[in-house]
């Protein structure tokens, strides 16, 4: 017996045998965040992580992505600091880094189902997750530099901790796609499948978890989280700071319109 939530506008919630499918629903912006989405997800984890039938959680896109990372047309939502810039540090803080951490805190294995592109804070959000299954033709990619800003969303934790220092400060200098292979051998991905058997190894993987031991998973998420994730609190902000500062740049201005301007940024340094 499934059950699906048809209140949130951006994301779809199936919940069947015990297992959650979260699926980001912007497939027209390649599942692009925007405040909405913000919300909607956020919202999908907490009802999964509060029911009790819920034993295993997929998270997943719709359509030709995972996630685009955020909508530069929607970057925060219209909230702006006193000078007028995009309060990124705001946006962070109360929008994403809930996110991040309720997955984190969840009890529940949570995997996630990469399908296409997962950049930006969509890539943050799938290393964020316990067990991370890609498809062939996906890949990840921390873009940030390429508009003149920083890996958030604690991507700046997450990379390193699953990859190591030098493959994180590749993917945070470069901004370089890392095609699905390549992250499987990096340790970004736990197992790489076809394009058409995602979602079907997803949903086995998903009520493997769901009939296991739920105790168990709970116990080795905390010591995990305990190892690597202690002052995940304290990046985060530091993220978020440090966002915020280069949100106010002449770079940040000029990596973002040469993105919609489809043309090659021109950063001084300002």
């Amino acid at each position: 017996m499934s059950q699906a939530n048809t209140e949130l506008e951006t994301v779809n919630v199936q919940i069947a045998g015990g297992a959650a499918t979260i699926e980001l629903n912007r497939p027209e912006r390649l599942n692009a965040w925007n405040e909405q989405l913000g919300f909607d997800l956020l919202a999908a984890l907490r009802l999964t992580a509060a029911d009790e039938q819920v034993r295993a959680v997929v998270l997943t896109g719709a359509g030709r992505g995972f996630s685009s990372g955020a909508d530069l047309t929607d970057v925060n939502g219209g909230v702006r600091t006193a000078d007028g810039s995009p309060d990124v540090y705001r946006t962070l803080t109360e929008r994403y880094h809930p996110i991040m951490e309720i997955i984190r805190e969840m009890p529940k294995p949570v995997v996630a189902a990469v399908n296409g592109p997962a950049v930006g804070i969509g890539c943050s959000l799938a290393l964020c997750c316990d067990l991370v299954l890609a498809a062939e033709s996906s890949y990840f990619l921390l873009a940030f530099v390429n508009i003149g800003l920083v890996p958030d969303g604690g991507s700046s934790l997450f990379v390193p901790a699953r990859a190591g220092m030098a493959r994180a400060t590749e993917m945070a200098m470069l901004g370089e796609r890392v095609p699905a292979a390549k992250a499987l051998e990096w340790g970004l991905a736990n197992r790489v499948v076809a394009d058409a058997e995602l979602a079907q190894e997803a949903g086995a993987l998903a009520a493997r978890l769901a009939a296991g031991p739920p105790s168990s998973y709970a116990g080795t998420k905390r010591q995990i989280n305990n190892w690597l994730y202690s002052r995940m609190d304290e990046q985060l902000e530091l993220e978020a700071r440090i966002q915020g500062e280069l949100s106010g740049s002449a770079d940040f201005v000029e990596g973002v319109s040469a993105f919609v301007q489809k043309r090659p940024a021109r950063f001084q340094g300002g």
